[in-house]
């Protein structure tokens, strides 16, 4: 990292709230971020109570995180539209802490992720995240899914046994032996919420699923008197009254051996904030602050211990609901964080009603949501390095532990890395985003050469390996033009080899040119490159992707696509 002044050092740390607000809030933005926070809040209310109970926890406590995490966040955060609160990502490694070490192990879990979280962010470390191998981050998404999926088994059939086994066989060992104790008109209600929340997504996409598949089960227990277990039954009556401090007791004895566990959910915390800024980036044209995000999310969490509440992170589907509804500023969060405050107040003495089958139907959905099937298929076409990373993470973090799940998928993809890279140093010795020039920092042209670009085309090029530590680099390559080109010419001829990470990079580079209305044509691909591409399935698009043998090409058919959209503005003229 480059020496930079206090001044700028500070500068990476202004919450975006504070950067709203002194640009100006005006009274359309908060009508926009009230109806957002509202519609947010309906979401999240199933949500949090949902993921405490599959952690082991009482839902009161997923409420609280929420409201505690979800103000902070939104409040300190470097994002303007980031949702936080607690996450499917931390289901398996909550209820294990819970099981082994109790309540006042996970606090202090959580303060020390907090803390750690905090370091990250004030070291600068959040623009590291983003050089984690994706079959790394796909691997253990995946397993978590599947424990989430194994985890509502009991209360999807409403079997009748004691406490689930934290480990994946001994719980289907249990849930085999208990399986003739499955009750109807659990199931019944399980596949009702499951039929309510796909259908109402299928045709009512806008409508909060899972909250009307909650109320539809809890009408019909109500109903029909149905003896089935219930948030009440199981838990007794929520409290309805503010969050307050509650420090039950904690180990101090056994910090270092809760450090692993704590640095595993101040990971899984960084990883999954970060990766939902950049979504949000994505659907909304803005830019967060990485090392803000990762300080707001350390406060976050520590405020959250501190009220006795789950760890949390940035949420992505609740953030993306928050852009769909019209969030603008990060006062949507904050709102969104006191509507959830008033629910809880107002609505606590009805929650006890809830079945719990229908709270397994939501977390059977979030599973599978999770679970990005498509996108896990879609990185078994990858190299077989990648594959062999994604598999061994996948299957660690379900058959045994997170952390060493991510330990063994970062340690497996340095050494694919290297092998690479052992196989690229005859092609080149370093790995560079390179203009035209081969200057990386003035971002143009050799006169030479910008002189043969006909206006609106821009021309860059890449040497060396396109792979995970590489591939970010792209991101910001639209950002260095003042006036976006009409056509942007990526030369490939020096890439000896790309990577899952590589094509995925160059998929959000076509995503960005297509919103801007610019064509991207890559040239001279080599070999590997080409073949794994072309198995990736990235193919080329009408009067979106080309791909060409040469720069010469390149230049013919950017003349060409140039020509055309004179010829049709002149015709719409």
């Amino acid at each position: 990292m480059e020496p930079i002044t206090t001044r700028q050092y500070a500068q990476l740390f202004v919450p975006k709230l504070f950067t709203v607000l002194r640009g100006g809030y005006r009274w359309q933005d908060l009508r926009s971020d009230a109806t957002a926070g509202l519609t947010v809040a309906v979401v999240a209310l199933p949500l949090a109570m949902a993921l405490a109970i599959a952690s082991g926890a009482s839902p009161e406590k997923g409420l609280h995180t929420a409201i505690i995490a979800g103000f902070l966040i939104s409040a300190l955060g470097g994002s303007r539209v980031q949702i936080g609160g607690p996450t499917a990502a931390f289901i398996p490694v909550v209820f294990v802490v819970i099981e082994k070490f109790g309540y006042g192990g996970l606090i202090l879990c959580t303060l020390l992720a907090g803390l750690m979280l905090i370091a990250a962010g004030l070291l600068r470390m959040g623009t590291l995240m983003k050089y984690m191998p994706q079959p790394v981050i796909t691997g253990f998404t995946a397993g978590i899914a599947v424990g989430i999926f194994s985890s509502q088994i009991k209360d999807a059939l409403g079997l009748r046994m004691g406490a689930v086994p934290a480990e994946f066989l001994p719980r289907w060992r249990a849930y085999a032996d208990h399986i003739a104790s499955a009750q109807p008109l659990a199931i019944g209600l399980t596949l009702l919420g499951l039929a309510v929340i796909f259908g109402l997504r299928r045709w009512k996409p806008n409508w909060p699923g899972f909250l009307i598949a909650l109320l539809l089960g809890t009408g019909a227990c109500l109903a029909l008197d149905l003896p089935v277990e219930t948030i009440g039954s199981r838990f007794g009556d929520l409290p309805s009254a503010l969050p307050a401090f509650d420090f039950p007791r904690i180990p101090f004895e056994r910090t270092f051996e809760l450090l692993p566990t704590s640095f595993t959910i101040a990971f899984l915390a960084g990883v999954e904030s970060l990766l939902s800024a950049v979504v949000a980036d994505g659907m909304t044209g803005g830019r967060h602050r990485s090392n803000a995000e990762l300080v707001a999310q350390g406060i976050a969490n520590c405020g959250s211990a501190l009220f006795g509440g789950l760890p949390a992170t940035g949420a992505i589907a609740r953030t993306a609901t928050n852009i769909r509804a019209g969030g603008r500023t990060p006062m949507a969060g904050i709102l969104h964080a006191l509507f959830l405050l008033l629910f809880m107040l107002v609505l606590a003495p009805w929650m006890r009603y809830v079945p719990l089958p229908a709270l397994a139907a939501v977390l059977l959905v979030v599973a599978w949501n999770m679970s990005e099937y498509e996108h896990f298929r879609h990185t078994l076409s990858a190299p077989k390095g990648d594959r062999l990373v994604l598999l061994l993470t996948f299957l660690l973090t379900v058959f045994f532990d997170l952390t060493i799940a991510i330990e063994v998928g970062i340690v497996v993809a340095a050494f694919v890395f290297m092998f690479r890279m052992a196989d690229a140093v005859e092609v080149s010795s370093g790995i560079q985003l390179l203009d035209e020039n081969g200057d990386e920092r003035k971002g143009g042209a050799d006169p030479e050469q910008r002189a043969r670009l006909p206006v609106g085309v821009e021309a860059f090029q890449i040497t060396g390996p396109l792979f995970f530590g590489a591939a970010s680099r792209l991101d910001d390559l639209l950002d260095q033009f003042f006036k976006p080109p009409r056509v942007f010419i990526l030369r490939m001829r020096l890439v000896p080899i790309i990577d899952a990470s590589g094509v995925h990079a160059l998929e959000t580079l076509l995503d960005r040119c297509r919103r801007r209305g610019i064509i991207l044509i890559i040239s001279g691909l080599q070999t590997q490159p080409r073949r794994v591409i072309q198995k990736m399935q990235l193919h080329p698009r009408e009067d979106e992707l080309h791909f060409v043998p040469n720069f010469e090409s390149a230049l013919e058919l950017a003349n060409g696509l140039l020509d055309r959209q004179k010829r049709t503005q002149d015709t719409d003229a």
